[in-house]
């Protein structure tokens, strides 16, 4: 009989559950998902260098960064099926290939087209380090799942705070293509070793959670549940598009320059971090689907106050709010698929609904521009955002509702 059908083997990996082993498995996947978050950010801190030395305009320069979004959604869906069908292993491997190869073959890359092309396998391989691991991890936990899950997917804002001085020290220090030829050793040399820890297989055949998660669909069918949450992913990614994307470039518009805007936006993604986490412990208490209804209003509550003060001092206080509003509305949606789907389908949906999420900061981000074009004005598009926001905000209240009715017609 194999281990994987071995009942005394099934029932040690069951006895890991909120086992220190555990905690030991969730810190790994944080370190996994730090380091394999590099490609969102690299990007960002060379594109003055590429710009320079392929001679092309800013905008053909963000097309690398443009590829990396498409390639981490895309490959998010691809990634998760694999996990959904193998394990976090083969997802994991394939990633890591995927992100060395990539930086290696942007680090000797002879014209632009081929550097993009290299970023849009960055992104496939940095999709297996934020969805497949939050997956994994809510495998291995109950009593604590949903802090798991947002410690997990803190990783990814964690790569954001750490790595762009690293990589801007190393293009200051040896050029932009031999900070690309570093990192990809650095992804191999750290990464790989961290599988060691990954190689039990998830519990995903508990009972006790299967059962768990095939209760209350919410009168919904799997599909339509599905569908609701891919629309208040983009809705609210959307909306959270406008104070990430152009809040540097506001601040330039208001006199306050840059630099300010960027701190600003530093200090946002650093609350982002505690926001994440913050979701998880809320979720362990009142569940997912109440989380993300209160992070979709407090995130509206920020985009209302972005569209009402603009003065420094205020926007400093308010994007460290927008920070800690929206950083758990991400995870909110792992805590609510973990809750509402068989564990089988989990790694695929919610690919899928990150996906979403990522097409719709692509969607803001642009928006958010077509926006002030035609107005003039930032204000009226954090009231664009805010429109989307509300949207997100209708589907969660309209999930709600519908567990109060399910209660009703089961008492």
């Amino acid at each position: 009989m194999s281990s994987l059908t071995n009942p005394s083997s099934i029932a040690a990996r069951h006895s890991d559950i909120d086992s220190p082993y555990a905690w030991v498995r969730l810190a790994a996947s944080v370190a996994l998902g730090t380091i394999g978050g590099v490609g969102l950010w690299s990007m960002p801190v060379v594109m003055s260098s590429v710009q320079a030395e392929f001679g092309v305009l800013r905008a053909d320069a963000s097309l690398p960064f443009t590829l990396t979004l498409f390639g981490f959604a895309c490959g998010g869906v691809a990634m998760g099926r694999l996990q959904d069908r193998f394990g976090i292993l083969a997802p994991a491997l394939l990633g890591i290939g995927a992100l060395s190869l990539g930086f290696f073959a942007a680090s000797n890359s002879p014209t632009l087209w081929t550097f993009a092309l290299s970023y849009l396998l960055i992104g496939i391989g940095g999709s297996a380090t934020f969805g497949p691991l939050m997956t994994d991890v809510s495998f291995w936990f109950t009593t604590h799942r949903g802090i798991a899950v947002g410690i997990a997917a803190a990783g990814n804002y964690l790569a954001g705070t750490i790595w762009p001085p690293v990589i801007q020290h190393a293009v200051a220090a040896a050029g932009w293509r031999q900070a690309h030829a570093g990192i990809a050793l650095a992804c191999l040399a750290f990464m790989l070793p961290l599988l060691l820890l990954l190689r039990r297989p998830a519990p995903r055949n508990n009972p006790a959670q299967a059962a768990t998660a095939r209760s209350g669909k919410l009168g919904l069918s799997p599909g339509a549940l599905h569908a609701l949450l891919c629309i208040a992913g983009l809705a609210c990614c959307v909306a959270m598009a406008m104070p990430q994307v152009h809040i540097v470039a506001y601040c330039g518009d208001l006199g306050y320059g840059v630099a300010r805007g960027a701190e600003m936006l530093s200090l946002m993604m650093g609350f982002g971090i505690v926001s994440r986490i913050g979701s998880g412990f809320v979720s362990d208490r009142i569940g997912g689907l109440a989380t993300l209804l209160i992070g979709s209003a407090a995130q509206g509550l920020a985009l209302l106050l972005y569209a009402m003060f603009d003065g420094m001092a205020s926007l400093y206080v308010i994007s460290a709010l927008f920070g800690l509003f929206q950083g758990g509305i991400v995870p909110s949606y792992a805590f609510i698929i973990r809750e509402y789907f068989p564990p089988s389908e989990v790694g695929t949906r919610l690919g899928v609904v990150l996906m979403m999420t990522l097409f719709g900061m692509a969607l803001g981000g642009w928006m958010s521009g077509a926006v002030f074009d035609y107005f003039g004005s930032y204000q009226a598009a954090f009231l664009n955002g805010l429109a989307w926001n509300l949207l997100n905000l209708v589907i969660a209240l309209g999930l709600i509702a519908r567990t109060g009715q399910q209660r009703a017609v089961l008492a």
